[in-house]
This record gives structure tokens, sequence and C-alpha cells, in this order.
């Protein structure tokens, strides 16, 4: 089934979290020192890690997607940041010429193509010279984590193991992400593991109503609602306390040089 992007009711999905202080720290510590008049944001979905890029002092910052509907919601979202603008595009064609920009993100996205050599050769063909790229996204090895009160997404693949299944399949491992990024003419390439906080909830209803809403989640949009259900039941037995909860993903992200 999966999400599908350019359904009208889809379009709030992607914008109703802030980046938290983990991403932007751990971004930070990669570009220090680095001059960066513009970046692009390929798969911006809602624009929220647009607008984390404009918040760390960035002054030109361009959101690509390839659905009008999410760009709809990511305009709507960042309207008061005048450095951002959003073009329709994709990760194999972003429309942008050539040594356009000095930073490009791939966050979430790489599991959602079938063709990194294309993805990453776009990149690098608008990237200056001497340039960073930086792809977050999880591995087979992220996706399977055990579930804790952090970490719900580990949760839901012990009820659904067929689900875990989906996930990794659609995952790239690590050796293969950095071979195509070699391959593509990056190199310098640096690895780390982030545990980014998601979203901080008062208390366990807030998270059991983010479960059912599937927002942000595109993996539940492979569940039907009875299921959706399920799993926050499931959630509902498993946490005991019903006090501030912080649930963290688990992802990987390349920074690679051109």
């Amino acid at each position: 089934m999966g999400i599908d992007f350019h359904n009208e009711k889809n379009k709030h999905s992607y914008v109703t979290r802030k980046v938290d202080d983990t991403w932007l720290s751990a971004i930070t510590a990669l570009i220090q020192g680095r001059v960066i008049n513009k970046a692009v944001d390929i798969g911006t979905g809602g624009g929220i890690y647009a607008k984390a890029l404009a918040d760390l002092g960035i002054p030109s910052i361009t959101g690509i997607d390839f659905s009008e509907v999410m760009l709809d919601g990511a305009e709507q979202y960042c309207r008061l940041y005048e450095q951002i603008e959003f073009k329709l595009g994709n990760a194999y064609s972003t429309g942008l010429s050539s040594a356009y920009t000095d930073l490009v993100l791939e966050r979430a996205l790489i599991h959602h193509l079938d063709n990194l050599a294309a993805c990453f050769s776009e990149a690098h063909r608008i990237l200056k010279p001497k340039r960073m790229l930086l792809v977050q996204d999880r591995t087979p090895e992220d996706c399977l984590i055990q579930g804790d009160h952090h970490h719900i997404r580990g949760y839901l693949f012990s009820l659904f193991p067929h689900l875990g299944e989906i996930e990794t399949k659609r995952r790239y491992a690590s050796t293969t992400v950095k071979a195509e990024l070699i391959n593509a003419g990056f190199h310098s390439i640096n690895e780390i593991k982030l545990w980014e906080i998601r979203k901080t909830y008062a208390n366990k209803e807030q998270l059991l109503n983010d479960i059912k809403s599937r927002n942000g989640r595109s993996i539940l949009h492979e569940l039907s609602d009875q299921r959706v259900l399920q799993f926050a039941d499931h959630v509902n037995q498993l946490i005991q306390e019903d006090g501030l909860i912080v649930e963290k993903d688990r992802w990987t992200i390349w920074a690679a040089e051109k």
C-alpha cells in the first residue's frame, strides 16, 4: 500500500513537528568551518529540514520535491522564511543548474529510490567543487533495533514482523551507499550514527494519538486502520508510565565531498 505523497489528505503529514537540537548539533558539527551561501534540500517533503537549515543561518535554501501537494504544505509551513523557495523536481532531475549550491541535503530520501547512481550523480552535478552532500537514512541494522519507550519504531516490527521485512528491503546497506557515492565522484566520506529525537510528548496519550494519525510515519501506511489501532494498543500496554516520553530514531548520516 504505502503512503501516497500526492494525496491531498497527506499534505500536512510531514509538517507536524520541529527539528530537534540533536539533529541541529550533528549537522553543525559536520559543516563547521564551511562557507554555505546556498543549500538544496532534495525530497524536502513538508519543509521542516529546509527550515532547520535556515535556522542554522544559511541565507538561501531551495527545497525540491516531486509532489505538488507536499510543496504546497511546505510553502505554508515556511511562509515566514523568505530565504526558502520550493521547486517541483526529483532526486534524478532537480531542474537546477550545474555547480548551483554549496550543500545538498538528502534526508529520509534514498529508501524511496531504486537508482542511487542517478540520485548521487545529480547531487554531484548541482554541487560546486569542494562542497558537501549530506545523506541521512536508515540502514537495515538501524531499523531493527529492539523497541523500548524511546525507540517506538522497534515495537512495530516486533508486533508485525512482515513490516520488518518490508522495511529492510527498502533500505540500503552502508557499504552500498558509500560505493555509489564513490562511483558518482564523491570522496572523503564520513559516516556517523545519530539517535535523533523525533518528538517529545507530554504524556502517553499524545504519543498514541500521533501513532493513530500516521503523521510522519510512512511505514504505517502499509497497515490497515484496524492494525494501526492494534499497534497503538500494543504500545499502550508496553509503556507503563504516563509522564514525558521522548521518542528517538536511529539514523546513519553520510557526509561526502565533491
